[in-house]
């Protein structure tokens, strides 16, 4: 058991290497292209600048899980630091993904007002700073939720300590189930319009189609594993020797943190095709 434990640590430090080396390429490559191009900056530009910078915040997590999995870190408050960066990247990315779907189904739905409207950067620069401050206070409230006492691992808590309800009510219903519900309204509704267009839909019609439908299977196999976790793991009992059950009881949640963070590498698709047109 002890075998499989230390083989499944280092399967996830090579798994978040790879994590890291494509997503710091597709971010820097990103990156550059925005600022060189920054003139040329829409509203939507700004959702997506927004989207990188949370992407790339989450890049310098990385380093220090893949160390971690191959040496272990001592728990101190660098861990708590650290868990928080990640978490509020994460949803900072979750939240710019919903601002960005409100934003294409209302230019879709109402071509007209949107074009006439005369602060639209202004207005994605103010909602970007809000998703930001709104994160950051959030983190601030509950800071002594994974700090080092409460962690098994410098990126795993106590089994038999679970996060606070209001903590778990809040990261599933704002931060994943309320978002999804937006996104998936929003890009229903996009395809919807789109394909019911007068005559055959052009090449662009389809191409925002596929974009759209890209990015909802994305949000939804990124997040929707992690956030199960913590509804399970909270609910979960832990008995009174939960260190030796700890891998077949927890091993989903340490791969399903993984699979979220692999949204800064799919998020290039959005990148793309929106630079495709600076």
């Amino acid at each position: 058991l002890a075998l499989l434990f230390n083989c499944s640590w280092l399967l996830l430090g090579f798994a978040y290497s790879v994590v890291f080396v494509l997503g710091s390429l597709v971010n820097t490559a990103a990156l550059r292209a925005f600022i060189m191009r920054r003139a040329a900056w829409t509203d939507t530009h700004i959702y997506m600048f927004n989207l990188v910078l949370a992407d790339s915040a989450l890049l310098i997590c990385i380093p220090f899980r893949i160390y971690h999995s191959f040496f272990c870190l001592d728990k101190t408050l660098l861990c708590t630091f650290l868990i928080y960066i990640h978490f509020i990247n994460m949803y900072s990315s979750i939240l710019t993904t919903t601002a960005i779907s409100v934003h294409r189904y209302l230019a879709v739905r109402f071509p007209l007002w949107v074009r006439s409207w005369r602060r639209k950067k202004e207005t994605a620069f103010a909602a970007c700073v809000l998703i930001w401050l709104s994160l950051l206070t959030m983190a601030a409230v509950f800071r002594q939720e994974n700090h080092p006492r409460n962690l098994w691992t410098c990126f795993e808590r106590c089994k038999d300590q679970p996060l606070h309800f209001k903590f778990v009510t809040i990261l599933f219903f704002l931060g994943f189930f309320g978002p999804l519900l937006i996104i998936a309204f929003c890009s229903g509704r996009i395809i919807g319009i789109l394909l019911k267009a007068d005559g055959e839909p052009s090449p662009l019609q389809r191409s925002i189609v596929g974009i759209v439908t890209a990015n909802m299977a994305v949000f939804i196999v990124c997040y929707t594993p992690i956030h199960v976790g913590f509804v399970v793991n909270y609910f979960y009992y832990a008995p009174a020797n939960w260190t030796s059950l700890y891998l077949p009881a927890h091993s989903y949640l340490r791969v399903s943190e993984w699979i979220s963070s692999t949204n800064c590498c799919l998020d290039s698709i959005s990148y793309y095709f929106l630079l495709k047109k600076l």
